[in-house]
């Protein structure tokens, strides 16, 4: 493989991606959204596609638009509130959904990316995460068509005096990952912003083709190593966005003029 890994366009990233693809997707709420490759891949055309995310955005934002155009057959998340058209597509049988709470999701990315196969949790035992029974797809009428299967449990002693029950969760991989970083270098090492980097490395690490879009590209050597968040072995492509991308806030929370004055408020 090339060591020069940036790529003209998106459209030329996403160009591969054919229908039927699984792909794990960056972002947390909408911060560190891929909404360059999103649009690309919208435009591409590709459907059928089993996404695994922390969210699905929102209704025009985000994975959102991928939903609305009926390209998503299935998501994998941790998160499905804020978007009125996951809630709707979900309940009428038009969108499959695998439910997973939102660390196990992380872990299940990780392991993913480092081969690992599966791992045991106590996230989810005694819940219908361990036993089975969530709505997966609906069908007409609302009658369940498929739902989560039970998952193997064994007991651990490890930071309890007794063993207890621990939930056996397996790793996910992708064909491919999409995700946003704040810099990259043209050998694909990558610099996450904040909470960009919640699902940002997992979910890169975990398909095996990664395109990651940067806010700045830099040449090799000028991100120290010490402070590279996600080394360029995982990533196969790189699309330079700038750093003027437009990005969303889910909800902007702002005081009144003059909240305070009077009030001798200080904060």
């Amino acid at each position: 493989m090339a060591l020069d890994k940036t790529l003209p366009s998106a459209a030329a990233a996403v160009a591969r991606i054919p229908d039927g693809a699984s792909i794990a997707v960056g972002g947390f709420g909408l911060c560190g959204n891929p909404n360059v490759l999103i649009d690309a891949l919208l435009d591409h055309g590709s459907r059928d596609l089993s996404i695994v995310s922390n969210n699905c955005g929102v209704d025009d934002w985000g994975l959102g638009t991928l939903l609305a155009a009926g390209r998503i057959r299935k998501m994998t998340s941790s998160y499905v509130g804020e978007n009125r058209e996951f809630a709707r597509r979900y309940l009428e049988g038009e969108l499959e959904l695998e439910l997973v709470p939102q660390g196990t999701l992380a872990e299940k990315l990780r392991a993913g990316g480092a081969g690992i196969a599966a791992f045991f949790t106590r996230t989810g035992v005694g819940t219908q995460v361990a036993e089975g029974g969530i709505p997966v797809l609906y069908g007409p009428g609302g009658a369940v068509v498929a739902e989560s299967p039970p998952k193997p449990t064994r007991k651990f002693a490890t930071h309890h005096a007794e063993p207890v029950d621990y939930v056996l969760e397996e790793a996910i991989v992708t064909d491919f990952s999409l995700v946003h970083a704040a810099r990259g270098d043209r050998h694909g090492n990558l610099v996450f912003n904040k909470s960009a980097r919640q699902f940002g490395p997992p979910a890169a690490s975990a398909g095996r083709f990664c395109i990651a879009q940067v806010e700045e590209l830099v040449e090799p050597g000028e991100i120290d190593p010490d402070h590279v968040h996600l080394p360029g072995c995982f990533v196969h492509a790189v699309v330079e966005v700038g750093q003027d991308v437009e990005k969303r806030i889910e909800k902007i929370t702002v005081r009144e003029p003059g909240h305070g004055e009077d009030a001798g408020d200080d904060d």
